[in-house]
Order: structure tokens, then C-alpha cells, then sequence
């Protein structure tokens, strides 16, 4: 009998060691990784991820929430290296990692998961891994206050709240490459567009405008017939902001109203003649740099009839306006270099100045300022209602406004991502 119950406790145990055996081991696996639906786990880095899109990492097993933090889970931007903040919560086996910004477009990232990250059942951790992936369309720096394409009408794409309320011959032709669509054609003789509230796109203390252009300088010319100049755009001219183009084509400039920090406000140029002249060398004492062109054609040799990408820039921090032609500093100012005593040394940011009926705070691509202000309106050049004037003759694309300081990095590569 003894022996019986020691076989048949030996047989107990052995099934119980099969069962134990065949039990299956717990998967600590990641099953999935997505963005809106973008495959972010395959064999090559993933293109085409939206700038708004949510990330999904799926395991085998659940999460303990606690350790999914931004310290073991991080988004990198790879132009800059910066570490985007997220928001990261967890259920069950499930990780969401959500952006807190836009992510642009044309954009290279990198997520990492440490091993720090851990399985709720306490039994084992993640096994770090990094995965890349770029956002889509061409390279654009997140944050765009407003953005016009020009894709058949004035709409702004970024929110829609700047879209244009008038438009007075525009025609929409290809741009510079198949990849930028569509332009808006300005005929050099009454094309406007209209867009209105446009004070609060300059009423920040950084600022960078950024467009491509494309003068057109056959025929256009003024009353007596000669060449004439070109307002690419204006915010009630310089009591806002005005871009123009001289019928030279021997410089260009932004003129723009500042802030100087008592109430009032004051206009300055961001003007470019590519001499080379700084105060260093016989230019103002405020230029702090300007390219030297005249060796190779000068700024007409940038400008005219040909596509251009033009950004401008001011920093506040650093009290510089600088101007950027196809991805290159060409000019620069610093107010802390103004005379002791002058105004401008208080300068804290653009701010509009105009008061109506003189000009209104309406943005006019395609003249100097919008059709309701009088400000000019008897002068050959400046009044809208003669063909004459220095109407704008040329394509306009891609019009961005930020309320930031874009850096030159993201000047270079929007430029090289877009041309």
C-alpha cells in the first residue's frame, strides 16, 4: 500500500511538472507602433506622419504607468536636437505619446524608450529601442501664425482666421516646382489681395516673415515708361509693414513699425543693397553685417525675374533685425547699436502704428497697402488707382508669419526643402 501511494504521488508530481511546463511564457514583446495610423515600426523609418498625429505603442503586456515618463520616453527633433514635451498616459497595455506642439512639416524625429520603462506585473522592462520618422510635406517649422499657399485662393491654412476678404485679378499659376503647387500671379497693374485684421500678425516682439517671389520685370513700367518698382506686400506701408523690390532691382527692404516701449512707435528699414557696407566700414553704425554682392551681379542678380526665397527676422532678445535670401544671411541691423540717447535703443518688438483713415490694418499682397487707405493716393507711385504705380508684377508663394524667431538652421532647410 505504501508503495502504491508513493507511485501514485510520483505520478502527481510529474503531471503537475507537464502542466507547469506547457503553461505559456508571458510575451514582453512590442506588438505595434503607430502615428494616426502610420506604421512606425517597420523595416525603414516612416514618412508621411501627420503634424498633429498622436503616437501608439502597443505591448504584449500591460504597462505599469508609473514609469511611462518623459524621462524614459522622449521625442526628438533632429535639426536642433530638441526634446519636444509630451503628454504621455498609459492604459493597460497601451502607451499614448501626445506632442504639446505641432510638429511641422518635413520634419525628421526620433522616439526613444529606455528600459526603465517597466511591465505592470513587475516581472520584467521594456527593452529600449529608438525608432525615426519624419512628418510630411516639405520642411516647415512648427508654430506658423498664418500661411498662405495660394492653392486657387487666398486662404490662410494654417487656422484660417487670415484669409483673404478680396481679391482683384489674381490669377493662380505653377509655382517653382510641381511639388509647390500653385501661385498667385500679380498682373503689375491693379492685382490686390485683401486681408483684414492684420495688426495682431506684427503686434509680437519676435517676429520672421517668410515668402517666395518671383518679379516679372517685362513691361512693367511707370507713367514716363521706365521700369517701375515693386510693393510685393504692405500693412499700411511702413506704419505696419511693407516688402518691396526698387525697379532696379538694386536692393530690397522691409520697412516695419517698432515698438519703443513708451506708448509710441517708430519705423526702420531692413534694408539690403549687398555693398558689403556695415559701420565697420562707412555703412550705418547700426548695420552689424551685409553680404558683399557686387562681384557676382548684386542683389538683381537674386531678384529679378527669378524665384527667390526671402525671409526676415527680429529677434527681440538679441534687439537684430537680419534678412535672408535663398537660405543666407545677406543683412543685418542691432539696435543696441544706435546712437546713446536715440529712440530705437528701447525698441521691444514690432507693433502696428497706423490710424485710420491714413491706412487701415488690412495685409495687401500685391501693394503697399490695402485699397481702403489714403495714404499716397495722389502720388504716381504710391496711389493703388494708377496702373502705373509700383504695382507688384511677379508670383507670390508660400507667405508664412510666425510670432517667433526662426533660426538658421530652419531658414537653410526650409529653403533647400522647398526650392
Amino acid at each position: 500500500m505504501k508503495k502504491f501511494l508513493i507511485q501514485s504521488f510520483a505520478l502527481v508530481g510529474i503531471a503537475m511538472m507537464v502542466m507547469v511546463s506547457c503553461k505559456k511564457e508571458k510575451d514582453y514583446t512590442l506588438s505595434s507602433l503607430t502615428a494616426d495610423g502610420v506604421d512606425l515600426n517597420g523595416a525603414t523609418s516612416a514618412t508621411g506622419v501627420a503634424a498633429t498625429a498622436n503616437i501608439v505603442a502597443t505591448f504584449a503586456e500591460d504597462i505599469n504607468a508609473s514609469t511611462a515618463t518623459s524621462t524614459n520616453i522622449t521625442l526628438v527633433r533632429d535639426y536642433d536636437n530638441a526634446t519636444l514635451a509630451t503628454n504621455i498616459t498609459v492604459a493597460g497595455n497601451v502607451v499614448t505619446i501626445d506632442p504639446t506642439e505641432d510638429l511641422g512639416s518635413g520634419t525628421l524625429y526620433k522616439l526613444s524608450f529606455t528600459s526603465g520603462v517597466a511591465f505592470a506585473d513587475g516581472a520584467a522592462n521594456v527593452t529600449a529601442f529608438e525608432r525615426t520618422f519624419t512628418t510630411g510635406g516639405t520642411f516647415a517649422p512648427n508654430g506658423v501664425i498664418a500661411h498662405w499657399t495660394f492653392e486657387g485662393n487666398g486662404n490662410d491654412v494654417s487656422t484660417g482666421i487670415f484669409s483673404a476678404s478680396s481679391a482683384v485679378a489674381i490669377d493662380y499659376t505653377d509655382s517653382r516646382n510641381a511639388a509647390a503647387g500653385k501661385a498667385a500671379t500679380f498682373n503689375g497693374d491693379n492685382s490686390i489681395m485683401e486681408i483684414p485684421g492684420a495688426d495682431f500678425l506684427m503686434n509680437t516682439n519676435d517676429f520672421t516673415l517668410s515668402f517666395w517671389v518671383k518679379t516679372n520685370s517685362d513691361g512693367h513700367v511707370n507713367g514716363d515708361g521706365n521700369p517701375a518698382g515693386h510693393f510685393v506686400m504692405g500693412l499700411a506701408a511702413f506704419k505696419g509693414f511693407q516688402f518691396e523690390i526698387p525697379s532696379d532691382y538694386g536692393w530690397c527692404k522691409l520697412a516695419a513699425s517698432y515698438d519703443l516701449g513708451n506708448g509710441n512707435t517708430g519705423a526702420e528699414d531692413l534694408w539690403f543693397p549687398g555693398d558689403g557696407k556695415t559701420g565697420a566700414n562707412g555703412g550705418w553704425q547700426g548695420w552689424d553685417f551685409c553680404k558683399d554682392l557686387t562681384a557676382s551681379g548684386g542683389v538683381a542678380a537674386l531678384l529679378k525675374d527669378k524665384w527667390a526665397h526671402v525671409v526676415c527676422v527680429y529677434n527681440s532678445s538679441s534687439r537684430q533685425g537680419i534678412l535672408y535670401i535663398n537660405g543666407e544671411k545677406m543683412k543685418s541691423f542691432d539696435f543696441d547699436l544706435w546712437p546713446e540717447g536715440d529712440a530705437k535703443r528701447n525698441v521691444t518688438g514690432l507693433k502696428y502704428g497706423g490710424t485710420a483713415p491714413e491706412v487701415v490694418n488690412e495685409l495687401a499682397f500685391g501693394f503697399i497697402q490695402s485699397r481702403a487707405g489714403q495714404l499716397w493716393d495722389a502720388e504716381p507711385w504710391g496711389g493703388y488707382d494708377f496702373p502705373t504705380s509700383n504695382h507688384f508684377k511677379g508670383q507670390l508663394d508660400d507667405v508664412r508669419i510666425y510670432h517667433k524667431v526662426l533660426s538658421d538652421d530652419e531658414i537653410r532647410l526650409m529653403y533647400n526643402s522647398e526650392k
